[in-house]
This record gives C-alpha cells, sequence and structure tokens, in this order.
C-alpha cells in the first residue's frame, strides 16, 4: 500500500521497540506544565518520522515563539517528515494563534486536528471515522484539503427506542467477538434486542481497518496515523 501508517508511540514504547516500526510517529510531546515551552522532545528519531504535539496539558500562557524554536531544532537535528498538532481541547484560542505561527514558521509540512484546521491553510488531521458513517461522508467536508486519518480499535454503541437513539462511544479495550461483518462500512455488528430498544454495537477488526485504509488511500487520503499499541509492528496495520 503506497498510503503510510505512522504509528504513534509513547517514550516508553519506542525506547523498548526493537526494531522500530518503518513510519513512526513521536507522541509524548506536550505543553510543559512548568513553564512556557514544551516537554518530552525526543533526543533521536529516526530520518523521516513524524512529530506529534497534544494538548493534553492546556496551553496557558505558554509562548509561541519559544515553542517553534524548540520545533526548529527538534525537526532539523531528526529530520523529521512533519509535525502533527493533535489538539482535542475544544475552543482554545492560544492553541489556534499557535497553529498559525507554527504553519507560516516551519518548513516541514505542519497538520492540524480537524477542531483547528478550518481556517488554516494546512493538511487537516480528521478523527476515526465513525462506524455508522462512510468514509466518504466522513471526509467529505474536507474534501479539497490534504487529509491525514486517524485510525483506532475502538468501539461504538447505538441504541434505537421509540424515544428517538443515542450513540455512544466506547473507551479503547477488549474488542467484542463474532458478529456480522459489513463490508460498505467496513467494520463488525451485533443487535440486542431488549423490551424497550435495540442496541447495536459497532468495532472495526484488523481486516475492517485494511479495508477501510484501502478505501482511504483511493478518496485521495494522504497518511493514516494509529496507536503503536493497537496496530502492531509493521505498519501495514
Amino acid at each position: 500500500m503506497a498510503i503510510r501508517t505512522y504509528l504513534a508511540m509513547t517514550a516508553t514504547e519506542f525506547a523498548k521497540a526493537n526494531p522500530l516500526p518503518p513510519y513512526t510517529a513521536w507522541m509524548a510531546c506536550h505543553f510543559s506544565p512548568y513553564g512556557s515551552g514544551l516537554s518530552n522532545l525526543p533526543s533521536v528519531l529516526p530520518p523521516d518520522s513524524l512529530l506529534i504535539l497534544n494538548d493534553r496539558i492546556p496551553m496557558r500562557g505558554h509562548d509561541p515563539q519559544r515553542i517553534a524554536e524548540q520545533l526548529k531544532t527538534t525537526i532539523a537535528a531528526n529530520h523529521c517528515c512533519g509535525l502533527l498538532l493533535d489538539f482535542q481541547r475544544t475552543d482554545c484560542k492560544e492553541a489556534a494563534v499557535l497553529a498559525q505561527h507554527l504553519i507560516f514558521t516551519l518548513s516541514c509540512p505542519v497538520c492540524v486536528s480537524d477542531l483547528y484546521a478550518a481556517n488554516l491553510d494546512c493538511p487537516v488531521f480528521l478523527s476515526p471515522c465513525p462506524h455508522h458513517l462512510h468514509l466518504d461522508t466522513h471526509i467529505a467536508p474536507w474534501k479539497k484539503r490534504v487529509i491525514w486519518l486517524d485510525l483506532a480499535h475502538d468501539v461504538e454503541t447505538i441504541t434505537v427506542s421509540c424515544h428517538g437513539s443515542t450513540i455512544i462511544p466506547s473507551p479503547p479495550g477488549v474488542l467484542p467477538e463474532g458478529g456480522h461483518a459489513d463490508t460498505e462500512l467496513h467494520c463488525h455488528y451485533s443487535i440486542e434486542t431488549r423490551s424497550d430498544s435495540v442496541q447495536f454495537t459497532f468495532w472495526r477488526t484488523k481486516e475492517d481497518l485494511q479495508a477501510l485504509a484501502a478505501e482511504a488511500e483511493a478518496s485521495g487520503t494522504e497518511g493514516l496515523v494509529g496507536l503503536y499499541c493497537e496496530l502492531g509492528y509493521n505498519g501495514s496495520l
């Protein structure tokens, strides 16, 4: 498959992995809890690795210029192929300002999560495609943009009753077994009938993710990013 699948690794996973996956993504970098810059920048990465900056710690009073200089140094020293801003906190003006600053400051591509990418000239990092949606529907609002897609082994539960329906994403964990395959949505599902409702549970197997990745490539998606602990070693899912 021509499309690259970057495996996001913690610092511990990076230290223990031998050998490293072909396309490494360093996901341990975050805003410093003690200063105005970044913490957990890598000292050594394989060439063409992807550097990920997350907002696990909120960006409050951090210095965009200092952050840009830290990233410049790290990206140049490790010959990184790009920077992914995996910002998942909503409505943070400081994060939006930083994203724009880094896009204009850094020489490598800067990919920004869909929560902040709407008004920026950059690749967009899309959240995992919900199980109940076709991939084309998920990426349609961003069709004219360069797209990077998040892949995840997650579970989604939809409950339908006379009062309507609810969709609840379940935290990552052990995937269900068995079920029925849906080749259009690239997932498996099970159905439980109750006295007052019907519950549908959706999940994706390794084969489902492979099919989803193939469709993403055919749709023009440029890259895929998943967790090393979920997707395995070789980047081929």
